[in-house]
């Protein structure tokens, strides 16, 4: 696997879900209106986890049979929700290097005289760090939005090394 964990492939109700894992260090692919004929074969294919709120799917031979390693994700009411229970029954931490939201790529740091002219001035100015996705090219900086994430991660994170008897 390519992060050193397990990566994991989201079905089309998911992809919340999917951003939310990427933050919290895993690689997790998702694609709007994907079926699940070929979300199960990409799942074959990489060995990631299947997520799905389909219960249908679950009923697949394939599935049953573990040839697929699935969770089935209930329906929660937040996307923090469903990555506490993906968190807790996989029992994984929340990693201390995120990943890309956007595309799950890992986040490379780069000089900031390389960001001149391609992030806002005022970003520019007030911080010192700056990271770029080795996958999509996104460039991304600890602003206050970077903070808000980090928080719920780290409320995720905590709730989701307690006891899954306890929550």
């Amino acid at each position: 696997m390519a992060g050193g964990g397990p990566e994991f492939v989201c079905d089309a109700m998911l992809g919340g879900l999917a951003r939310w894992l990427r933050a919290a260090g895993y690689d997790a692919e998702f694609h709007y209106g994907i079926e699940d004929p070929a979300l199960i074969r990409r799942a074959l294919a990489t060995g990631a986890v299947l997520l799905s709120s389909d219960a249908g799917l679950f009923e697949l031979n394939v599935v049953k049979d573990r040839t697929v390693r699935a969770v089935f994700v209930p329906r929660q009411p937040g996307k923090a929700d469903q990555l506490g229970f993906v968190l807790r029954r996989l029992r994984l931490p929340v990693r201390p290097d995120p990943r890309c939201m956007s595309c799950g790529g890992r986040l490379d740091e780069v000089e900031k005289a390389d960001v001149r002219g391609r992030v806002p001035p005022r970003a520019f100015a007030a911080r010192d760090r700056f990271w770029r996705c080795d996958r999509c090219g996104k460039l991304l900086w600890r602003g206050t939005h970077w903070r808000r994430i980090a928080a719920t991660l780290a409320e995720v994170g905590a709730a989701a090394g307690r006891d899954p008897e306890d929550t």
